[in-house]
């Protein structure tokens, strides 16, 4: 007899995401879990927000912030991919 680990249900993955907690993007369930990005076949650790549907995500822009400390980000466009590790 093999010892069954319980299985967590995890939420669909949402269309548009967002890391930042301010944003309406933003879903706490989803996080619960590691979420992973391949845009354009390359698996990417630094994205703060993606739309699948608009084949997008967000990315910091090395250490530079606004004036309200945040990153600044730039929108790169192309194939994207999110999945649970």
């Amino acid at each position: 007899m093999t010892d069954a680990t319980p299985t967590t249900d995890r939420p669909e993955l949402p269309d548009h995401l967002s890391t930042d907690a301010k944003s309406p993007f933003f879903d706490a369930k989803v996080f619960e879990h590691d979420v992973g990005i391949r845009f354009n076949g390359q698996q990417r650790m630094d994205v703060a927000e993606y739309c699948i549907s608009e084949g997008w995500i967000k990315v910091p822009v090395g250490k530079k912030v606004d004036r309200k400390g945040q990153p600044l980000l730039i929108k790169l466009k192309g194939t994207v991919e999110a999945f649970y590790l």
